[in-house]
């Protein structure tokens, strides 16, 4: 996964001649379950993090503050009416879009990747913001893992579609472009992050067989290391999957992305490379289930 304009595309998005727009990626309607398992530093780079891409740490405390104010509207007490002015009626406790649905999420796994969903709408959701964190994982800057993800997401044909323009797209020289070598390693002393969060998602169709789900996202993507010149930012998009049950589970058959909705920008300072690094290491990712 390759976030971020300045990092080129990724090799998994519509346009088979180059990588797919983000890889990493709709309003909020996903839970997450936990799988197995200084100022201005800048990680040694002396410009200043353009606007389109926060730092990991300026988008924490946006979230923070969110949630904050999300948990204060809707404590009890008070008038019934929402932001929208209309009545509160229909964001009762157990009508809220985003509550957990006691679904078990899966259980199974291909390749690492979540495998299993429900053939219903909340499958389809679940199963676009699992895909989303695989397509946007460091593994599709080596052949050999993006091939084993791709085989795993997409559907055979689109699969077969995909991996030869991504294997020309991920070229040794667009990888060196991000510090990386010929097979997508980091320097000995630095870590490469590339990672999607997904914050929501939204079904914009569904019949049965097919459905398109959106996710919103959040991505990071960059390099941590003393010497580096392209530090870790961030970057928000939306992630359009078009899904097909095939073979008892969801397959992506296209994909698409576009720009935001993006926050404003928190004022928390950057974190050193080393903090980020430590962070990378510390924390695995998700499995995503309502």
């Amino acid at each position: 996964m390759s976030f971020g304009d300045e990092h080129g595309q990724h090799g998994h998005g519509n346009d088979p001649g180059r990588p797919a727009d983000d890889g990493f990626g709709g309003m909020g309607q996903t839970r997450t379950r936990l799988p197995d398992g200084g100022a201005g530093d800048g990680y040694g780079g002396a410009r200043r993090p353009q606007r389109s891409s926060r730092s990991l740490i300026a988008m924490v405390g946006v979230v923070v503050l969110l949630i904050a104010a999300i948990a204060f509207a809707n404590r009890g007490g008070g008038d019934d009416t929402d932001a929208s002015g209309k009545g509160g009626a229909d964001n009762a406790p157990g009508t809220d879009p985003t509550a957990a649905s006691g679904v078990k999420p899966v259980t199974g796994k291909n390749g690492g990747i979540p495998s299993g969903f429900a053939k219903d709408e909340q499958g389809a959701e679940s199963a676009a913001s699992n895909y989303a964190v695989a397509l946007g994982s460091d593994g599709m800057f080596n052949s050999d893992s993006r091939h084993r993800i791709v085989d795993t997401i997409y559907t055979p044909a689109a699969a077969a579609k995909l991996k030869g323009p991504q294997d020309e797209a991920y070229s040794p020289e667009f990888l060196a472009k991000l510090g990386l070598d010929a097979k997508g390693n980091a320097p000995a002393d630095s870590t490469f992050v590339s990672r999607t969060v997904p914050v929501g998602t939204k079904v914009e169709s569904f019949a049965g067989d097919t459905a398109k789900v959106s996710v919103w996202y959040t991505g990071l993507i960059g390099m941590s290391g003393p010497d580096s010149t392209d530090p870790v930012n961030t970057t928000w998009k939306t992630w359009t999957f078009d899904l097909q049950w095939t073979a008892d589970d969801w397959r992506v058959t296209a994909d698409s992305q576009k720009d935001g909705p993006a926050p404003v920008p928190g004022d928390i300072a950057a974190s050193t490379a080393d903090e980020i690094s430590k962070a990378v290491d510390e924390y695995g990712g998700f499995t995503y289930a309502r």
